[in-house]
């Protein structure tokens, strides 16, 4: 199973995800990252993201911002948005009802009431990145054990 996490820049709150997911899931399953925009293409996760994984023990430090490519709506097989705009961006890509039924918000596959947003840490400080590690922790054990139950 191939998984996609998203967020706008693709520095902060996805690569979080994506590696807290790869932690939570057997080495088979492919987890990878991307935003919405591509103003941070080919940086690396912001070190406030850095910092807080490698406190919980998760190394991002090699992962590198993309964009969202439409071929990507065909290689994986679940997308998880952090936030609704994210959501709406990605899914006025989908070509079709199987691509949209791929696409969720991953606060909402977790059980959060609808439309619930995990918010952008970027303009905060390090308690603000703590708060979305915890928030994407919980969700993506969640979703992880959802997942493997459909296995």
């Amino acid at each position: 199973m191939k998984i996609l996490m998203v967020c706008l820049g693709n520095i902060c709150r996805s690569p979080l995800a994506e590696g807290i997911m790869k932690a939570k899931l057997p080495k088979n399953f492919v987890v990878d990252s991307a935003g919405t925009i591509s103003q941070h293409e080919g940086e690396h996760p912001d070190a406030r993201s850095i910092e807080v994984a490698k406190n919980h023990g998760i190394d991002i430090s090699e992962q590198k911002s993309r964009p969202i490519t439409a071929e990507d709506l065909d290689t994986f097989d679940r997308i998880f948005c952090m936030d609704l705009n994210n959501y709406q961006d990605v899914v006025s890509m989908a070509k079709n009802d199987a691509q949209r039924k791929k696409i969720a918000m991953i606060l909402v596959e977790a059980g959060e009431h609808a439309e619930a947003e995990v918010p952008d840490p970027y303009w905060g400080d390090k308690d603000d990145f703590e708060a979305v590690y915890q928030m994407l922790d919980k969700a993506c054990s969640i979703v992880a054990d959802k997942i493997l139950d459909k296995k």
